[in-house]
Order: structure tokens, then C-alpha cells, then sequence
């Protein structure tokens, strides 16, 4: 017999002052409540009521377990409220991972703008280029860009992100501008370490981090693989020139990742719908 169900039957019987009607109010039979509180006694070692055919009363050891079993219940019930709210209001602390490029001007933008509709939100964001486990470091979301995603996490697709190849202006003066796949091979490289790029550049430094290769492609050091979002305000002031005459991979999508479906709360749910419809807008406007 379930004896949280017990409790509540007990609390009942207490404060409606009758078997009755606590089984009327709980919608169960007076003899299921009587059993209910027979399974109590016994769990608890105890005798909790003094029972007449006119009246109930507390015993001793039933008024001291009556208090405490207010407390325990009301504390359950207010944990049931919190969690359930979560799940309706937006709201709590949402942990995230992105890759490491996400520290970008465009990012910060889109965490404000979020930050404005769901006041109640405080976001934890861990910025990584490696694949890291959500299970294990107890993290709500993952923002992943790949061409493949992870099978045994559920994703959403948001938006195509745009990757380009690089370099300083200085650089290309020194070294010209590459224009055939032979010309790379006179072309120094800033490879990232999560990709694969089948070109003949020579690799003058290899990172998993993309933050590293765009400030060296910014202090002239060769040709960077780099998303847009990193690097648009770099293309627009010249301190980085794109270069067209490279076959660029095909573009991997940014998914929204995450581990169940069932129960998910309004903080991440909240998180995915406004990524999605910032993108759509983008596309449409």
C-alpha cells in the first residue's frame, strides 16, 4: 500500500473529523481509509487514533506524527507546485553548451533578445568545439553544428551556418591570392581540429579552438576556415577578406539537441521555439 497515499488519508481523517468524510473527500471507499490507516500504524509502529463510534482523537504518538506529517506533505506539495510551474512558465537556471565561436557579438545579441522575453530565465552557457555529454554534466540543451547529428539525442534543425575561408589582407599581399586547389599549396593553413578539410594548405597551426584561428588569421598568419557569425563585422571593417575560388564543404546546420522529449521544460522549450523563429524571421525578412 502506497504510504504517501496513507498520509494523506490520515491528514484527512485528522482535520475533517471523520472517516467518512476524508473518504468522501478523497473519493475512496471508508473502508479503503480504514485500511489506509491500519497500514500507517503498523509502517510506523505506532497507534495514531483513538477511534469511537461517536468521535476520533489524536493519541500522543499520533499528535506529534500528525504535525510532522503537515510538514511533510505541505513541503511535498510546494516541491510538486515548483516543479510543475517549470514546465508551463519559463523560468529557473538553463544550461547550455555551444561551440566555442558562439562567443561572438550575433550570439550575445541573441541571448539579450531572449533574456527580454523570459525575464525569469537565467542562463548558464559552457562553450565547447568538443561534443560533451549532456547526462553527465548535467546540462539542459546543446546547440550543435554538424552535418551529422549525435543519434541518440533528439534535435531540432534551426538554421544553415555559414563557414568561409579567410585571411588577412596583409597576409594575401604578402602571399597572393589562391585561385586554383594548386595554388593552396604555397598557402599556409589555420585548421580546425573537429574537421576535416581535404586541401593541400600547409598546416602552420591545427586548434579545436575557433577563437585561437581567427585572432591568427587576424594577425596574418595564413588562410582560416571561419563561421560568419564570428567573423562578419571583420569582413565589413577589411581586417578579413573571404576567398571565393576555394570548394567549400557543404554548410552544417546548427541543431537545437537535447536528451527526452517527454517532460520538457517550458525554459528549454522556450529557448528552441525563439531560436527557430529568430532564424525563420531572418530568412523571411
Amino acid at each position: 500500500m502506497d504510504t504517501l497515499q496513507s498520509m494523506w488519508v490520515f491528514r484527512n481523517v485528522v482535520e475533517l473529523g471523520s472517516f467518512t468524510r476524508a473518504a468522501e473527500f478523497m473519493d475512496i471507499s471508508t473502508a479503503m481509509a480504514s485500511k489506509h490507516l491500519h497500514h500507517l500504524e503498523k509502517s510506523i509502529q505506532a497507534k495514531l487514533l483513538n477511534r469511537t463510534s461517536r468521535r476520533i482523537s489524536l493519541t500522543e504518538a499520533g499528535q506529534e506524527y500528525y504535525h510532522r506529517c503537515v510538514e511533510a506533505l505541505d513541503t511535498l506539495s510546494e516541491a510538486k507546485h515548483i516543479a510543475q510551474a517549470g514546465t508551463v512558465k519559463p523560468q529557473g537556471l538553463l544550461k547550455i553548451t555551444a561551440p566555442n565561436w558562439c562567443a561572438s557579438r550575433h550570439f550575445g545579441e541573441l541571448i539579450a533578445e531572449y533574456r527580454q522575453q523570459y525575464p525569469n530565465v537565467t542562463l548558464s552557457v559552457y562553450l565547447d568545439s568538443q561534443r560533451t555529454d549532456l547526462v553527465a554534466e548535467g546540462l539542459d540543451l546543446a546547440l550543435r553544428v554538424t552535418i551529422n547529428p549525435e543519434p541518440n539525442l533528439i534535435v531540432k534543425p534551426i538554421t544553415k551556418i555559414n563557414f568561409l575561408w579567410v585571411a588577412s589582407p596583409q597576409y594575401l599581399h604578402q602571399h597572393g591570392i589562391p585561385h586554383t586547389l594548386a595554388d593552396l599549396k604555397q598557402h599556409y593553413g589555420l585548421l580546425p581540429q573537429y574537421v576535416h578539410l581535404d586541401l593541400p594548405l600547409i598546416p602552420v597551426c591545427t586548434s579545436n579552438s575557433t577563437l585561437l584561428l581567427h585572432q591568427m588569421a587576424l594577425n596574418h598568419m595564413g588562410l582560416a576556415y571561419l563561421p560568419e557569425w564570428m567573423i562578419k563585422e571583420d569582413i565589413e571593417h577589411q581586417r578579413l577578406q573571404t576567398i571565393n575560388h576555394i570548394a567549400h564543404r557543404e554548410n552544417p546546420t546548427l541543431y537545437a539537441a537535447y536528451m527526452n522529449r517527454e517532460f520538457l521544460s517550458a525554459k528549454v522549450r522556450s529557448f528552441i521555439d525563439f531560436l527557430a523563429m529568430k532564424f525563420a524571421t531572418d530568412k523571411t525578412g
